[in-house]
């Protein structure tokens, strides 16, 4: 069975030429399939599964496509991932649909939960007292404060509580671009400073 995983393996590579490198790894008794450190399909027993996600998963089903079955300690697990039968290898275009929508969940999948792991309070420059502020006019989470921008988050804080001045403003640009405030680069603290003076009012 190695050597079919293997030589199914070595399939993928040189079918979905998008996605390289794909490198493998073990996995659930058989092999992940990685590009860019995402895992977005499995090989087990010479076959070809793909990683579902919620945006996906309805597609796989429509298509009868069926779950791989891991055995843990004799009890039948329902991986989400579904096997790539003979008929789907001979719609290139489907499939290559698939795997690319495959991929891009478990990217996103990573990202949430990269983002999920991270306080608000773990950036750089920012403490707990900080965090609660950015809690307070709505951005609960690093992805949200990433969206709004230094400019409008800080403008929403401020609007909260009048006394903070530019080095809050400059708190948040190094937070969001991971340095610590002394070391902003000069380009950047130059433009922050000159819109500071100019929203600053009398």
């Amino acid at each position: 069975m190695k050597h079919l995983s293997e030589k199914k393996i070595a399939q993928v590579q040189d079918y979905f030429t998008f996605l390289k490198p794909i490198t493998s790894r073990s996995q659930f008794g058989g092999y992940g399939l990685l590009s860019n450190g995402i895992m977005f399909a499995l090989v087990s027993d010479g076959e070809l599964y793909l990683r579902a996600n919620d945006n996906v998963e309805h597609l796989f089903q429509a298509r009868k496509m069926t779950n791989l079955v891991y055995y843990k300690r004799g009890i039948p697990v329902f991986l989400r991932y579904y096997w790539v039968d003979q008929t789907l290898w001979q719609e290139k275009e489907t499939l290559t649909h698939f795997v690319h929508l495959a991929h891009q969940g478990a990217e996103a999948e990573a990202l949430r939960k990269k983002q999920k792991a991270i306080r608000l309070k773990d950036l750089p420059n920012l403490s707990l007292g900080i965090e609660r502020l950015l809690w307070k006019v709505g951005i609960k989470n690093v992805h949200e404060l990433r969206l709004k921008g230094e400019k409008c988050s800080y403008l929403q804080l401020r609007a909260l509580k009048s006394s903070l001045g530019v080095n809050m403003l400059l708190a948040l640009a190094g937070a969001i671009n991971g340095y610590h405030h002394a070391v902003l680069p000069k380009v950047l603290r130059h433009e922050l400073l000159e819109w500071f003076e100019e929203i600053k009012g009398p």
